[in-house]
């Protein structure tokens, strides 16, 4: 298939926004500091609004407003109402723990379309486990009761790592019981304090097969909408699994449950810090910008680490002459963890590409 089968317009669908990077948890793979460390650096209100002003001037995305904890910020409800107002979807991405009935009320408030609480495990001791506080588990069941008291959309997102892919079946279960609209299940990336973890929590790529199979296999049956994310080659599984079974893979879902190629940073996604620097993704540490010294319409169209992203041509060994590259591309985050260079092979795939197939012929 030649590039032009395949040319998208690079707009921005979802941008991930991280408000602060202060937080009142410890989790195990995150970067984020202490709730009391907020950053001075951090966007001010004034500035957020203006980055969101420059954002509608070229496109109209969904913007995840995220941390750190993003409640620690008093202002998080202005930003998300001001987004609002100018007709942009707000999403909410918080570990549940600080959501209180008035908080919830706020968020309704603010407009905000949907909330993701972080659960990373079917009980209190593993969840806790990853979180490092005694209790979050807990406050944070508690958080999602007070979000549906206010009728508001939530869904479940899950960090997979050894102490808790035994438990997905059961975590699966817990969103549906508690009344989630999805389940977004996150393979961990070694980027930053995720880095560390994955000498010992990154489950074995045989493994990852075997998890995004059972992914494909539960999303027939399920009756909320599972999301595979930082697990590009999910697009390849099920694609092969389709065409066994003698029938087309579609992608039926749309807005924050779509699943409409693999990685896709820097080419419909980007991750923007507390403190306005531009980057592909939360988890591929290259600046493409920064908001504070250039406009984000120029960043995302020039940025060469997005144009280089954008184009599966330009991937390297296996990923590069990959049959399913283009609706999957890797993880360019987790090949620049592993290798230092961001185009890569994705090291966690134990895929061969099929040097037969018509595209090479």
């Amino acid at each position: 298939m030649s590039e032009g089968t395949h040319r998208e317009q690079f707009e921005p669908r979802l941008i991930f926004w991280e408000v602060t990077s202060a937080c009142n948890l410890k989790c195990i793979h995150c970067r984020a500091t202490p709730a009391n460390a907020r950053s001075t650096e951090e966007l001010t209100t004034e500035e957020a609004c203006e980055f969101i002003d420059r954002v509608i001037s070229f496109a109209k995305p969904v913007i995840v407003l995220s941390g750190g904890e993003p409640l620690v910020r008093s202002d998080v409800f202005e930003i998300a109402s001001y987004a609002n107002s100018k007709g942009i979807p707000v999403a909410l991405a918080t570990n549940g723990t600080l959501v209180t009935p008035e908080t919830a009320r706020k968020i309704k408030g603010a407009g905000i379309r949907r909330v993701s609480v972080s659960i990373d495990g079917a009980d209190d001791q593993t969840h806790d486990r990853f979180r490092q506080v005694t209790g979050a588990f807990e406050a944070s069941l508690q958080g999602i009761e007070y979000l549906k008291a206010e009728e508001i959309s939530f869904q479940i997102n899950t960090t997979v790592t050894k102490h808790n892919v035994h438990q997905l079946p059961e975590i699966l279960d817990l969103a549906v019981v508690q009344g989630a609209i999805a389940w977004h299940v996150f393979l961990l990336v070694p980027a930053g304090c995720g880095k560390d973890l994955a000498q010992h929590e990154m489950i074995e790529p045989a493994d990852y097969e075997r998890v995004l199979n059972w992914i494909y296999e539960r999303s027939k049956d399920s009756p909320i909408s599972i999301k595979p994310t930082c697990a590009p080659h999910y697009l390849r599984v099920a694609h092969q699994r389709a065409a066994k079974e003698g029938i087309n893979f579609t992608h039926e879902k749309k807005g924050l449950d779509a699943v409409t190629k693999g990685c896709l940073a820097g080419s419909s996604v980007c991750f923007v810090s507390s403190k306005g620097d531009v980057y592909p993704c939360g988890y591929l540490p290259i600046k493409a910008g920064s908001i504070r010294q250039n406009g984000f319409q120029e960043i995302w169209q020039d940025a060469s680490v997005f144009r280089d992203l954008r184009d599966a041509n330009n991937l390297k060994g296996k990923c590069g002459i990959c049959e399913f590259r283009w609706v999957c591309m890797g993880c360019r985050a987790r090949a620049y963890g592993m290798t230092g260079d961001f185009l890569a092979p994705e090291p966690f795939c134990i895929y061969k590409p099929d040097v037969t197939c018509p595209e090479y012929i």
